[in-house]
């Protein structure tokens, strides 16, 4: 049996690799990872485990022996879900906004098994930034460790030390939440220890 990461993200490898699992082959799903209209940060996070997922094991390169194993992580301020930093612009208001405020990272997981069957599971943690100061602010933009991600930081970094509370899954918050991701590899028969 064959494990397959439906990422490209290096963090997602890395988690795995906290497991003891390295990944047989990486395959960068793509879809498109707009929201859709309406859409609430739970179903969306959801949506595009799933859709990740799905677009790596209906590829015709395939195999029948191969498990599939995706994720996302959203941030979600109240009803809306906070986009990856592609601009310094947007990362500066990113963090003004979740300054001092209760943030959600919805973690989920997809494992698609040698059968076919699609397992979910999605964890939410709660994120509390201190106030940041514009000063604090500038400080982590220049650090470059933020851009391209959700909420405009990344908390296996820098940010960890501007996080006040933190309540639920610190792996999920940076991109997959391994008690979960344990579970649903066993459920699939994938052997782990």
């Amino acid at each position: 049996m064959r494990l397959v990461l439906a990422s490209s993200s290096p963090r997602r490898r890395d988690l795995l690799a906290r497991l003891g699992l390295v990944p047989d082959r990486i395959a960068s799903p793509d879809i498109d990872e707009t929201p859709l209209k309406g859409e609430l940060p739970r179903a969306y996070a959801r949506r595009l485990a799933v859709e990740k997922a799905r677009a790596v094991a209906h590829a015709p390169d395939h195999a029948p022996d191969e498990v599939v194993i995706a994720g996302d992580t959203s941030v979600a301020l109240g009803r809306r879900v906070l986009p990856p930093a592609d601009t310094v612009e947007l990362q500066r208001e990113m963090l003004r906004a979740i300054s001092g405020r209760r943030q959600m990272c919805i973690s989920s997981v997809c494992v698609i098994d040698t059968a076919g069957r699609e397992r979910v599971k999605q964890v939410e943690t709660l994120v509390i930034f201190k106030s940041l100061t514009d000063q604090e602010i500038e400080a982590y933009i220049a650090s470059g460790e933020g851009l391209g991600k959700a909420g405009g930081y990344a908390i296996q970094g820098r940010a960890e030390a501007l996080i006040r509370r933190l309540s639920g899954s610190h792996s999920g918050v940076i991109g997959l939440p391994l008690y979960e991701t344990r579970a649903l590899l066993r459920a699939a028969s994938y052997p782990l220890d």
